[in-house]
């Protein structure tokens, strides 16, 4: 056995869980297999303009280590910044291996052993790793591919077309007519990035998306960390988001109509004379998808100086110099780009097997949001959709350090879950009526209609249940 634990990609989540063990499991070695030149996930991959977290710092950091930028929401600079300087601080940077892309695995019961098939995509030279556990953090998206739409009479567009995920750095975009499809959060940080060199920027959307504005600057975080230590501080900052959030967030599920109107009246602040109807209006209740986050209102900032626009219309076909809607009106542009979303991905496509037998994620179901029914020793990290996706996996690396001591503790090799319910409900894993999401509903695990089967997206439960909760119960099977 190469080593107790493989992390299988250096983002967020797998640095953190990194941490985690630094911190908590000392007596296990453990090795970061990423499949790129570097670390930073998402935030090193994307390159667009303005690129920056649509959650706050405070919740979407780690636990452990503080936030000590002014700026609540941070652009992809400064979040690498922070996850290098965790890196130094936890000696996690010598212990990854780079240009591993993960194709297989396959574990071993008689050996309680996971074998990792990896190729280098620059090389194509192939490797095999074994370990006890693996902790899958490779995200929840093609890394190759985003998601784009086949547009009719895309071939008589003479301009040029991009998709963010493929950002080319060189894109001189100043002085052009530039047209933004799409209404979520990255198509609201280009366009305000760019309206004031480029001739005209707009935003076409099928439909409208719900838009909250928030300072960038915490007055409440300020005066507490004026007040306490830095950890504290931290601390204290990061529950009251937590908080704020939570209650947010139920409030849009138990009131709709009374938060739609809240929601509104704070979009029409933010617009002035600007009306609402139809860009700003959406047809769905708050939080049936994500929420899209703009700092400081620098996107209706944008729509009020007039330096963009927003189109509500369908796309009837691309033309020599633009989109031909289907009111008739053409959308000139030099620059279309193409900000339609993702296309989702479990486990970065690579296949898995149990006993060299191929194991079929698709009729499992996930177990407290962290392993998957049938599978030993793997455990997935995946964050909220409703809040700062770390929130979860700092807690999933907090259940599994408690997991390990307690299979040591025992002389235990192997854990996996099992499915004892006579009778349990099938719901989509994602709990969002997002595009991407239906997209992917036939290659995602299950989730289950009750306890601990199911993803109840609420940190509070999650905190007692992966942190205070006894690790022994029914579901699981140690040997």
């Amino acid at each position: 056995m190469d080593v107790d634990i493989i992390i299988i990609g250096a983002g967020l989540s797998g640095i953190g869980a990194a941490c985690h063990l630094e911190r908590k499991n000392k007596n296990k070695t453990y090795k970061i297999l990423e499949a790129r030149t570097e670390i930073g996930g998402t935030w090193s991959l994307f390159k667009y303009p303005g690129i920056r977290s649509d959650s706050d710092m405070y919740t979407f950091g780690y636990s452990f280590k503080t936030w000590d930028d002014d700026k609540s929401f941070a652009d992809a600079p400064s979040i690498l910044k922070y996850l290098h300087e965790a890196t130094e601080e936890y000696h996690v940077k010598e212990k990854i291996t780079f240009n591993q892309k993960v194709i297989s695995y396959n574990f071993d019961t008689s050996k309680n052993l996971w074998t990792v098939k990896t190729i280098n995509p620059k090389t194509k030279e192939e490797h095999f790793y074994t370990s006890q556990f693996i902790f899958n953090a490779s995200g929840y998206y093609n890394y190759d591919h985003g998601y784009t739409p086949e547009f009719k009479g895309f071939e008589n567009f003479k301009g040029q077309f991009i998709h963010p995920q493929k950002w080319d750095t060189n894109l001189d975009y100043k002085n052009k007519k530039v047209v933004v499809i799409g209404s979520g959060a990255t198509a609201v940080t280009i366009v305000p990035k760019i309206a004031d060199e480029v001739t005209k920027v707009t935003m076409l959307q099928r439909s409208p998306t719900y838009i909250a504005a928030l300072p960038n600057k915490d007055k409440v975080a300020k005066f507490i960390k004026f007040l306490f230590p830095s950890k504290v501080a931290h601390t204290l900052v990061r529950g009251k988001n937590i908080l704020a959030d939570m209650l947010f967030y139920n409030l849009c599920r138990k009131f709709p109509k009374t938060m739609k109107n809240v929601v509104l009246k704070g979009i029409q602040k933010e617009l002035g004379d600007f009306p609402l109807e139809p860009h700003f209006t959406p047809d769905y209740k708050p939080w049936d998808q994500r929420f899209c986050l703009v700092p400081d209102g620098d996107f209706f900032k944008a729509i009020k100086k007039g330096k963009a626009s927003v189109e509500t219309e369908i796309i009837d076909t691309f033309v020599e110099n633009g989109i031909l809607l289907k009111s008739g009106k053409i959308l000139e542009a030099d620059i279309i780009i193409s900000a339609t979303g993702l296309k989702l991905l479990p486990f970065g496509g690579a296949k898995i097997s149990l006993n060299n037998k191929s194991f079929d994620i698709t009729k499992q179901y996930i177990y407290k949001g962290l392993m998957l029914s049938e599978l030993p020793n793997f455990f997935v990290f995946a964050g909220y959709t409703n809040a700062s996706w770390t929130l979860k996996s700092d807690l999933t690396s907090e259940y599994i350090s408690r997991m390990l001591k307690y299979l040591d503790k025992n002389n235990f090799k192997a854990v996996n879950a099992t499915v004892i319910e006579e009778s349990l409900g099938e719901l989509p894993l994602i709990n969002l009526d997002s595009g991407y999401i239906h997209r992917a509903k036939d290659i995602l695990p299950k989730q289950g209609d009750k306890f601990p089967w199911r993803l109840y997206q609420n940190y509070i439960l999650d905190y007692k249940v992966l942190r205070l909760n006894s690790i022994k119960d029914k579901r699981l099977l140690f040997k």
